[in-house]
């Protein structure tokens, strides 16, 4: 028996874009029905959300109905906060803000297993299939076909962006325009040169060293980035679909109302 296949591996290692949304709301339903709509991964988020591991693990389970990847966003923390994702099948975690090569390499030292890292071997939960995949079968599969993602949200790692794009073990560098724009003294400013600017350069960079680089933006930019070289690119929200179908049909209701 062996460990699920990433299906967003599977597209970027094909050469092809993988799209992603992300999830707010705690709800297995929600995942199902983003799972179905035929994206290939759902971003979940344990940083900004109060999402708990168990929901966590039934989001990632009604996800893997559709053969779709989730990538859970970890709290930042202890050894067990980048692993727990992992063991409950999520097919990849991302580490917001790293700030540095040092960090980076703590964070590859508890994610991969031998003779990457040394994450600590466990075997008996969803991502081995509860003990039935061969334990060196389980590590080697586990290195292989999950993936590891650092944001690069703040302009302190820039300084050491190659080291960090070097590393082995970094599967993917995620370039995050919101809280960068903050560190960087220019708030929200979308349409400032030096967003842009760093945005090529963190892409530039991780491809440079075989890296897949993967950020945000929206249906309009979509084929511009793709076309930059990004190769996950994560597209909407399930709060903003929410927030905008319901607007829109108040909105609508409000001017029939007057109508009348």
């Amino acid at each position: 028996m062996h460990m699920r296949e990433s299906r967003v591996l599977r597209k970027m290692r094909a050469g092809e874009v993988a799209v992603c949304t992300k999830l707010n709301l705690m709800d297995t339903r929600a995942a199902e029905i983003a799972a179905m709509s035929g994206v290939d991964c759902l971003w979940l988020c344990m940083e900004h959300v109060p999402n708990d591991y168990k929901a966590i693990e039934d989001m990632i389970r009604a996800a893997k109905i559709y053969d779709c990847d989730v990538m859970t966003r970890v709290a930042k923390g202890s050894y067990n906060d980048l692993i727990r994702p992992l063991e409950a099948d999520s097919t990849g975690i991302m580490v917001p803000h790293l700030m540095s090569y040092e960090e980076a390499k703590k964070i590859v030292y508890y994610t991969k297993f031998h003779p990457i890292g040394r994450r600590p071997i466990d075997g008996g939960n969803a991502d081995g299939k509860f003990c039935l995949v061969n334990e060196n079968d389980y590590m080697k599969e586990a290195n292989d076909q999950r993936f590891i993602v650092v944001q690069i949200e703040d302009p302190e790692p820039l300084d050491e962006l190659e080291e960090i794009c070097a590393l082995p073990g970094i599967d993917m560098l995620f370039f995050g325009p919101a809280d960068f724009s903050q560190g960087a003294g220019i708030p929200c400013q979308w349409d400032n040169p030096l967003l842009e600017e760093t945005r090529k350069r963190v892409c530039e960079c991780a491809r440079k060293h075989g890296k897949w680089a993967g950020t945000t933006c929206g249906a309009g930019d979509f084929d511009r980035l793709a076309e930059m070289g990004y190769t996950f690119l994560s597209v909407g929200a399930d709060v903003v679909f929410l927030a905008n179908g319901f607007k829109a049909t108040a909105d609508l209701c409000g001017r029939k109302i007057k109508e009348f």
